[in-house]
């Protein structure tokens, strides 16, 4: 099969419940918004910032160590068995040990009136531990679909336990007259608040492994602890880098917490973790594209033309993200609405939008450029690399959020990206060349940028006179791209036509 049609159909199935998940997330928001205040809400972008760290520490590695040992060892089998047998061990041993602990744990971070919420987050970490490797088998075996299936069902339940817990709930209790008025009594407290988010999640994470057990049973666990050591010296640079990166990634949540005045912080985290969400559509994009193109490149790596696949895979990465970068931009007016009426105290954080889109935009090409370390087996220089930007990101947010709040933590955001991408470009070129063709990188980036700008300086006191104008630019990349790339188009059609 033509290797890009290939990449592309597996980008598009597992796009799907990426693509409903993040809509239907940000769809969320505007709930959120409307019934809780900024505090409130910076509340559950600081807990779900740790769980982005945790869910690290909990699969270790093991992810994208089940995908080249897959493809190193005949027994598959048992590469999955030991893997799956060492993250139900570890994710045991770590419910256990937060529910014990809740109290403390909570009293550190400064929620001493709810240690409910370690025991939910223990409960859906491990779970979720759980879930990651039989998700990763679904995407070593190219079973796309049931992964799609599986993490729409998650998705579902998850949206669907928001709006019955925030909306359907709180409204039958205003009608004691209702049928449902009894049941809803009995399970609903609004006391709980913000709780109710947190709830739906331990319920969607429930249900999602709980389908995935047929799978997980039939799996006969076991554990070899050769294979285990052989596989550690691969995973643990790896979720050392997990953790630098999503250090990059979240851990200004939690520093604008502790470092803004304590009447202010947690308003700021929720008027940020808000506005961050409209970058979803690039975030949605590149979280995608690595779910499809990790076992794609691995597949691809004894291909005697790889390099030359890398090369326009990362082509039509940039053109891609490009497309959803002016989109976004030309269409801001509007699609701010979704924070809410005009003048919210959510509209403030607006400027961090664009320089979110493009830091996004450069994590997504380090991911494309760290198939270079993987394939070679030098993993560490993933550890390397994240590392160097986490220094940033830490030295950025402590050294400017005093000063310039959370926009501080945006650029240092962006900076970090720019700055792995660069670097990792500049040492992968030395360890495992592939020739990208950076004329057209930077011509595209360049040009998207040009076009955004002159959309921030001429501006329509009409809505509609300045929407048409701005997505007029919108095409006119869009028609440049295609003039530069149709014979690359052609050529890549007429391969797929003749396998």
């Amino acid at each position: 099969m033509n290797p890009f049609k290939k990449l592309a159909g597996q980008t598009a199935v597992y796009g799907l419940p990426t693509i409903i998940g993040r809509l239907l997330n940000s769809l969320l928001v505007p709930i959120y918004v409307r019934n809780f205040l900024p505090a409130e809400y910076g509340t559950v972008n600081e807990m779900y910032a740790y769980v982005s760290f945790l869910i690290i520490v909990l699969t270790y590695g093991m992810e994208t160590a089940l995908f080249n040992f897959s493809r190193l060892h005949e027994n598959k089998q048992k590469v999955y068995s030991t893997i799956l047998t060492s993250v139900i061990i570890t994710s045991g041993i770590f419910i256990g040990g937060l529910i014990l602990f809740s109290q403390p744990i909570a009293n550190l971070i400064r929620y001493p009136d709810h240690p409910e919420y370690i025991t939910w987050f223990a409960l859906i970490l491990g779970l979720d531990a759980i879930s990651a490797i039989a998700f990763a088998k679904l995407r070593e075996q190219n079973k796309a679909k049931n992964f799609a299936a599986i993490r729409m069902l998650n998705i579902v339940l998850y949206a669907g336990f928001n709006i019955f817990f925030i909306i359907v709930c709180p409204k039958i209790l205003h009608h004691p007259d209702s049928a449902f008025y009894s049941f809803v009594q009995k399970i609903y407290s609004p006391e709980v608040g913000i709780g109710y988010i947190f709830i739906s999640n331990l319920i969607a994470s429930a249900v999602t492994l709980v389908v995935q057990l047929p799978s997980v049973l039939r799996t006969k666990l076991s554990f070899d602890f050769s294979l285990f050591k052989a596989m550690m010296p691969y995973a643990f640079p790896l979720l050392i880098a997990g953790l630098a990166g999503m250090t990059n990634e979240t851990m200004d949540r939690i520093l604008l917490k502790y470092l803004l005045p304590s009447n202010i912080a947690l308003a700021q985290v929720g008027i940020y973790g808000a506005c961050y969400k409209i970058s979803i559509i690039m975030t949605m994009f590149v979280q995608t594209f690595r779910y499809a193109a990790e076992p794609f490149f691995f597949s691809h790596a004894k291909e005697q033309n790889a390099n030359q696949v890398y090369s326009q895979v990362m082509n039509y990465f940039v053109i891609v993200c490009m497309i959803i970068f002016l989109g976004t931009m030309m269409n801001i007016s509007w699609i701010k609405y979704y924070l809410g009426a005009k003048g919210n105290a959510y509209w403030d954080g607006l400027g961090v939008v664009p320089i979110l889109l493009l830091a996004n935009f450069c994590l997504g090409v380090f991911f494309n450029l760290s198939i270079w370390y993987k394939l070679a087996d030098k993993t560490r220089f993933g550890a390397y690399l994240t590392i160097f930007g986490a220094v940033i990101t830490l030295i950025g947010n402590i050294v400017f959020i005093p000063m310039y709040g959370y926009l501080a933590s945006a650029w240092a955001t962006l900076i970090c990206y720019a700055a792995m991408m660069i670097v990792s470009y500049l040492i992968g070129n030395k360890h495992y060349t592939v020739n990208y063709d950076l004329k057209r990188f930077l011509g595209y980036v360049t040009l998207s940028l040009i076009l955004y700008a002159f959309s921030r300086y001429v501006e329509f006191d009409s809505v509609a006179a300045d929407l048409s104008m701005k997505n007029s630019l919108l095409l006119f990349f869009i028609i440049v791209v295609f003039i530069f790339e149709r014979k690359n188009l052609f050529r890549i059609q007429n391969a797929g036509q003749n396998n």
